[in-house]
């Protein structure tokens, strides 16, 4: 169930952290984004998906519409939680930002800089973690994460440091299959990326990621792997029939994953990092660290900058999944307005999130 969907698309005024971000409001049933949360939740039919808008200064408007699991009658709410698959990538990249602005680790570090005692391949003597978070490394999911060593994370019991201690020594001994600095997206460079900061701050990047990103920003709901509890569950489809899959057991990739994208967390947590893209950073990071957030690298197209697809503008958009669900961001920083859309089924889940994600872009971003 590796997440491979990615929508490649494409504000500034600096506040406080948390305490300026307001609670998600209740549902709005009126109104035109109501509307076509009702018609696009009406004609593409995931068990569940919520809709939000927000702005520089907190939410704009949110709603959510169907039943947690297909078949059951629970409402899904404004408080559940949502898996956002690889869009925690822009996550990762912005942890990497933030220690780099402490002074624990450097832009540009090449990986045997990273990873001193790797042996690291000869063709990858002069990546760097800058090629990493924009898919420019020459290393390809193909090679990296087999079938083979998907079952065996699934099955490993050991802390997750652990295991990406070794995926980084598996990645690296090898001669990648790619070419430096030509776009080729893939998992693995962001799992390196997390094992790279677990050597830099000596610690788990779980850990790191919420004392350094989640706790600042008040975004307290953030978990990892499939939610459980009282919460949507992802949908797996065969023809029309969708089944629900329990998250006690394998409903997500495996723990390893994590930096490339294995959190879940409620639209309004979401919605607090998105903030992040239209206040120059809200006081987390300077403005031109998110100005270099948001520039892609030279070289051939496609425009990819550090978790994002990037288009003039800047536009920034984003799709995620690990195949039971589906979540699209777009973000419009000259706009002010950054917009979200998630679903517990991937298929219906996608063409309901880009047609409401383009509704409310009508509504909300004009020029």
């Amino acid at each position: 169930m590796i997440a491979t969907r990615r929508a490649l698309l494409g504000g500034f005024a600096v506040l406080p952290l948390a305490g300026a971000f307001p609670a998600l409001a209740a549902d709005e049933r009126d109104g035109p984004a109501a509307a076509a949360l009702d018609a696009q939740f009406a004609r593409h039919g995931p068990p569940a998906m919520a809709s939000a808008v927000v702005g520089r200064d907190g939410l704009i408007w949110s709603g959510v519409r169907g039943v947690r699991r297909a078949g059951a009658d629970e409402p899904a709410t404004l408080e559940d939680l949502w898996h956002l698959g690889s869009n925690g990538k822009s996550m990762t990249a912005v942890l990497y930002a933030r220690l780099v602005e402490q002074g624990r680790a450097n832009r540009g570090a090449t990986l045997p800089e990273l990873f001193p005692d790797v042996a690291v391949d000869p063709a990858l003597q002069a990546v760097t973690i800058d090629d990493l978070l924009c898919h420019r490394s020459g290393l390809s999911d193909r090679d990296l994460i087999t079938p083979q060593v998907m079952m065996a994370g699934h099955t490993d019991a050991r802390p997750t440091r652990d295991q990406r201690v070794d995926f980084a020594a598996m990645a690296l001994g090898r001669t990648p299959t790619g070419t430096r600095g030509v776009f080729a997206y893939g998992n693995g460079n962001y799992i390196l990326a997390g094992a790279a900061v677990e050597r830099l701050v000596d610690a788990a990047w779980e850990e790191t990621m919420k004392a350094e990103l989640f706790d600042p920003l008040g975004m307290t709901s953030v978990g990892h792997g499939a939610p459980k509890g009282d919460n949507p569950w992802g949908h797996r489809s065969v023809g029309d029939q969708l089944t629900p899959v329990d998250p006690a057991g394998i409903a997500d990739n495996p723990p390893f994953f994590g930096p490339a994208g294995r959190m879940h967390m409620t639209a309004a947590d979401y919605a607090r990092f998105l903030r992040l893209y239209l206040t120059e950073g809200a006081g987390l990071l300077r403005p031109e660290t998110m100005v270099r957030l948001m520039t892609p690298p030279e070289g051939a197209p496609p425009a990819y900058a550090y978790g994002w697809g990037v288009q003039p503008g800047p536009r920034l958009g984003h799709d995620g999944s690990n195949t039971m669900w589906h979540v699209t961001a777009r973000v419009l920083p000259a706009q002010g307005v950054a917009i979200l859309s998630v679903a517990n089924h991937f298929d219906r889940g996608q063409a309901a999130n880009h047609a409401m994600v383009e509704a409310l872009t009508a509504l909300y971003a004009r020029a």
